[in-house]
């Protein structure tokens, strides 16, 4: 995956390239724990009125991998190429979850493997301490960083605290590191909000936009959250108010983020929302908009949702949304990616009876990609708002400037 941010107050002299980089893993799944931060790694080079500055060339192998040992590129190469065949992603879940696993030397063996090579691919330390030692030395060599707290679904309140302190402690960092080091802290809204309560509350903000008489008393002002083409299968029936205690819960969540958003504010650090499946989408869209709202630098929008351009609803939502945003002058911020979850969204369409929400081919989620891309770059081009773009392949950097 490679990332590009733009907005509207560079984009006529500065764009931002950057070459493959990958998703966070999770290597202790140890929720409670403070110690899995892992930043998702950028290349960046900036694009100034200076012709001197020039663009990546993607060919020039020498160029892109300056101050990369060989040894650490044989081990990323078989580390890639192992998460490429299928079977073998298979057996390694099935060895993770085994009964070998409580095997003292037969656990040390395999952690001791998957540390150096998938946990040390994918991963930033297993700290704070280690990421900061991580990111300052990818900063003296052209790279940059995103910080990615990589904890999610949380299953209660004390859990979804302890995610809080550690994403203000990771906005912290990220504006004691060197502004070049650090483009963006990523939060995701399972850390501080169960996925229990999320399910709850897309089902009944999808209820209100079938029934918009239908009063959702703890709704705060936020952007539109639906589009004609959005699956709404996951409600099939009317679905029961929150209880006292879910709205407890949800004011404790909102709490949270509130927090962390005004931390970012304070400290002038962007904040990435990631998006989840559509089961609780809804919600985690209304969590990034309302603080979007709420939380921006003038012009320049703080918070970035997340659109996942698989769905065949992405473009029109986020077009909707951005559209209903500029006409109550709150500048929108986007992360354009492909999308996360095609086996269980099209598994559990097909298990309702009704057609998948993802695109029918990969060739129209590209087409669905780098339509929203051209908008976005657009509505820049001529407003506010800034986008976040994962593109993952070298064609869509191309096509998309």
């Amino acid at each position: 995956m490679a990332n590009k941010v733009v907005c509207s107050k560079v984009f006529r002299d500065l764009r931002r390239f950057t070459a493959p980089a990958v998703p966070p893993m999770n290597f202790t799944g140890n929720y409670g724990s403070t110690n899995v931060t892992t930043p998702t790694l950028q290349r960046t080079d900036q694009i100034l009125a200076d012709p001197k500055k020039k663009v990546i060339n993607f060919d020039d192998v020498k160029e892109l991998f300056t101050g990369v040992s060989t040894s650490k590129l044989l081990r990323s190469s078989l580390t890639l190429q192992m998460a490429s065949i299928e079977s073998m992603v298979d057996l390694g879940v099935w060895v993770m979850n085994s009964k070998f696993m409580h095997i003292p030397i037969f656990k040390e063996v395999i952690l001791g493997f998957v540390k150096s090579t998938f946990y040390e691919h994918f991963c930033a330390g297993k700290d704070l301490i280690e990421v900061r030692k991580t990111v300052s030395k990818l900063s003296n060599v052209g790279l940059q960083g995103m910080l990615d707290y990589g904890v999610e679904h949380a299953t209660e309140n004390e859990s979804c605290d302890q995610s809080m302190k550690v994403f203000l402690q990771t906005v912290e960092m990220a504006k004691s590191l060197p502004s070049s080091s650090v483009s963006f802290v990523v939060v995701k809204i399972t850390a501080i909000c169960t996925p229990k309560l999320l399910k709850r509350m897309s089902d009944l903000l999808r209820w209100e936009q079938k029934d918009p008489s239908f009063n959702l008393p703890w709704k705060q002002k936020t952007l539109p959250l639906f589009a004609e083409l959005s699956p709404f299968y996951h409600t099939l029936k009317r679905p029961e108010p929150l209880t006292v205690e879910e709205e407890r819960d949800l004011q404790l969540a909102d709490d949270r983020l509130q927090k962390i958003c005004k931390k970012c504010l304070e400290l002038d650090v962007e904040l990435l929302i990631d998006a989840e499946d559509t089961a609780i989408q809804p919600a985690i869209d209304y969590f990034a908009y309302s603080a979007a709202i709420k939380y921006h630098k003038d012009d320049h929008p703080l918070i970035f949702g997340t659109i996942q351009a698989y769905l065949k609803d992405s473009k029109e939502r986020m077009m909707i949304a951005k559209k209903a945003a500029e006409k109550i002058g709150v500048p929108m911020g986007f992360k354009l990616v492909r999308g996360a979850y095609m086996s269980s969204e099209n598994e559990l369409a097909s298990s309702l009876g009704f057609k998948s929400p993802i695109h029918d081919s990969i060739q129209q989620t590209h087409n669905c990609y780098n339509s929203c891309a051209e908008f976005m770059l657009d509505e820049i081009a001529n407003g506010s708002g800034a986008v976040v773009l994962a593109t993952h392949n070298i064609e869509s950097d191309v096509l998309n400037f």
